[in-house]
């Protein structure tokens, strides 16, 4: 029997991990004591149950809800068609919210996915370079007429994330923060996802607060971000808005003109 190629010997061993067949790996280490099926396992039960671990950790509310064993099952199914990429674990599972989203087993948990997307946008706010906020003492260093053509953006990690559920307290009564039971007919939500001193956190937006973060994109003058906020909710009140907004630290500090 010769012996596997490196680049062969990896893709054979990646193939048993994800639990596919490799009868090529499967040879080379028969005729022990042991079954090479039974040794081979081994190895592909280690890197799912790590994986299912990790998955667990990132999206904590998405795994009580559903239990542990369910969730282990889910998440055996998608890390076999979508293993890491990268080596950084906290990293992995970038689109496991649509895998849900296209499962057959959770049909009926119509809200999962996003439950998945708010524990992702917290995990990544949580990890991400945030950035300067803007806050009030800035706003006053700048001269009145010029503060209509700044262009905002969101702090680095900050992210938008909109539900047709009430995902915020289905996710508040996955950690323990409140009591259900939820009416999934009460209506969505519009949440903006941003992180704190210590961890990250999330704050439900009005129609007109969503509309005027969409437009802070870096390009969107202030003035047309508001007005965009105005024609979408007829309640919006720009001056009430920019307090929640600053105290909440969701914006940038917009770098200097070159």
């Amino acid at each position: 029997m010769s012996a596997l190629a490196l680049a062969d010997l990896q893709t054979a061993f990646r193939a048993v991990c994800l639990g596919r067949d490799a009868p090529a790996l499967a040879a080379l280490v028969d005729g022990a004591r042991i079954d090479a099926g039974a040794r081979l396992h081994i190895y592909r039960h280690h890197v799912f149950d790590s994986l299912s671990t990790a998955l667990a950790a990132t999206f904590s509310s998405v795994h009580a809800l559903v239990g542990d064993g369910f969730f282990r099952a889910l998440a055996r199914d998608y890390i076999a068609v979508s293993p890491p990429s990268a080596p950084v674990l906290s990293e992995y599972g970038a689109n496991f919210a649509d895998f849900i989203e296209r499962h057959a087993r959770t049909g009926e948990l119509v809200y999962l996915a996003d439950a998945a997307r708010l524990d992702w946008a917290l995990t990544r706010a949580y990890g991400a370079d945030a950035g300067a906020a803007l806050s009030a003492a800035h706003l006053a260093a700048i001269a009145p007429e010029a503060l209509g053509e700044l262009r905002l953006r969101l702090r680095g990690g900050a992210s938008l994330l909109r539900s047709a559920y009430p995902v915020d307290r289905i996710w508040a009564i996955a950690r323990g923060a409140e009591e259900g039971p939820v009416d999934l007919a009460s209506g969505g939500v519009a949440l903006v996802v941003f992180q704190r001193d210590d961890d990250a956190a999330f704050a439900a937006l009005s129609h007109g607060e969503w509309a005027l973060l969409e437009a802070c994109d870096g390009a969107t003058s202030l003035a047309d971000a508001v007005e965009r906020a105005a024609a979408t909710d007829a309640t919006f009140d720009f001056t009430a808005v920019l307090p929640r907004l600053l105290g909440l630290a969701v914006l940038a500090l917009p770098e200097p003109s070159p």
